[in-house]
């Protein structure tokens, strides 16, 4: 990049994040006010299946698992609500989706999803939104964008997500990402507390994440294209312990967003790194 290119950048990103600043300041104060909605997001639906093992498809298990969290919460906290993006095997639009979390002034959209690779391939990693950092972090931010591929108008209603516009967005939302990472990181604990194998919290260029304006999260809950891996999250009983893993995630997070100081710190028996990558 030239030197004239990378000033050009540099002021695109300052005017930006100057221009939103007030209402990045405006949603911190709302922020404070505690959580009071709930956004869960199960992946793909309809005519968009996801990825897919030897004989399930990513859009099963995301429902499956994102109704069980959901009726986690509802049950232990009455008093929030959640919203979901779909309760059955519907399409939703990834704008939708976005949509629906924004309109609803959720406090916290989790989105949940199945990962496909290698057939070694293991883990759970949970996503905020951010530049990849490898290939493969791009190519599953590319595989989970493919679902505008079902959409009418695609190519018009959505933006090519440059570094440019992920940066600017970061900083724009720089508050929200801050309290996803928190959250992811609490995820990535309770993943690692029940066993699975931690592929750690990492940032790719998600529409979905892009167009939210709270704390946001995709959680990839392991390879559908390995068959362990498959046969673990199709199981009913399994699938009810990743539920109760993100929703004591969602406990200890709602702890840490109301209180005061925000310095509640994760209780583990030994380091574990959780930076993002």
């Amino acid at each position: 990049m030239s030197s004239k290119a990378y000033n050009i950048s540099k002021a695109f990103i300052l005017c930006i994040s100057v221009f939103i600043s007030s209402l990045s300041f405006a949603q911190v104060g709302d922020a404070m006010r505690g959580i009071k909605t709930v956004v869960i997001d199960p992946g793909h639906g309809g005519q968009d299946p996801g990825c897919h093992g030897s004989h399930s498809n990513e859009k099963e298990v995301t429902l499956s698992i994102g109704l069980k969290v959901g009726a986690f919460i509802e049950k232990a906290f009455p008093e929030i609500n959640v919203v979901y993006t779909r309760k059955t095997d519907v399409f939703i639009e990834l704008d939708e989706r976005a949509a629906i979390a924004n309109r609803n002034k959720a406090d916290l959209f989790i989105c949940i999803h199945a990962n496909a690779g290698p057939a070694k391939a293991v883990g759970a990693e949970t996503y905020v939104l951010g530049l990849h950092r490898t290939d493969a972090q791009r190519k599953i931010a590319e595989r989970e964008n493919s679902a505008i591929e079902f959409e009418a108008d695609s190519e018009t209603r959505y933006e090519k997500l440059s570094a440019d516009a992920i940066i600017a967005r970061q900083l724009q939302l720089s508050v929200f990402l801050d309290h996803s990472i928190e959250f992811a990181a609490r995820v990535q604990y309770q993943f690692v507390d029940l066993g699975r194998e931690n592929r750690g919290v990492r940032q790719a260029g998600f529409l979905v994440l892009y167009k939210t304006t709270m704390p946001s999260v995709l959680i990839e809950t392991g390879f559908l294209t390995n068959p362990s891996e498959e046969k673990f999250l199709t199981d009913s009983v399994s699938q009810n312990k990743m539920a109760g893993s993100i929703f004591t995630a969602f406990e200890d997070y709602k702890r840490y967003y109301e209180s005061a100081d925000q310095s509640t710190q994760l209780e583990q028996s030994e380091p574990i790194d959780y930076g993002v990558t």
